[in-house]
């Protein structure tokens, strides 16, 4: 159900890129395999013979616990992605996202110091970049990620030349 506050009547919100979710998945599945080996350790050594010490319960309450937690953040990112999504005003960018906690941030062109474009090695081989917004105040800078290579290029030439022509107008 849309709310006011976050979804402004006739606006025209552009998603990121669905292999964004990929690029997620991946990063999930690394460090929940990581962590959830972490936490096997008491387990282990336990049935080993090593840490008598260590209850039954914890041993395996751990692992547990900790896979089922990382396994309700797996079910949320499908969802967490699609939720991303920007839209260019004549005087400002606007970036949305959130499920629960739903948040929009405005970013007007004037106050935009500089836009950075980064591309980390998973993203570069699904032909996706992250963009970040900086302005003078630290609580409105804002990233974007999963856009395609393309729109990326596109939105830094755009936003700094907007950007620049806002500035100029002050």
């Amino acid at each position: 159900m849309p709310s006011e506050a976050i979804d402004p009547d006739g606006l025209s919100w552009e998603h990121i890129s669905p292999r964004y979710l990929t690029v997620r998945l991946i990063g999930w599945a690394v460090e929940t395999l990581l962590t959830v080996a972490v936490t096997c350790v008491p387990l282990i050594l336990l049935s080993m013979g090593i840490w008598t010490w260590v209850p039954d319960w914890l041993a395996w309450g751990l692992p547990a616990l900790t896979a089922a937690g990382y396994l309700w953040r797996g079910v949320l990112l499908p969802r967490q992605v699609r939720a991303v999504c920007y839209a260019e005003r004549n005087e400002d960018f606007l970036l949305r996202r959130g499920i629960f906690f739903q948040r929009t941030l405005v970013v007007p062109y004037g106050r935009m110091q500089y836009v950075d474009v980064t591309v980390g090695p998973l993203e570069r081989a699904f032909g996706l970049c992250s963009l970040k917004l900086h302005t003078a105040a630290p609580g409105t800078n804002a990233d974007l990620p999963g856009l395609p290579a393309s729109e990326g290029a596109r939105l830094r030439e755009h936003l700094s030349e907007r950007g620049e022509t806002q500035l100029a107008g002050l």
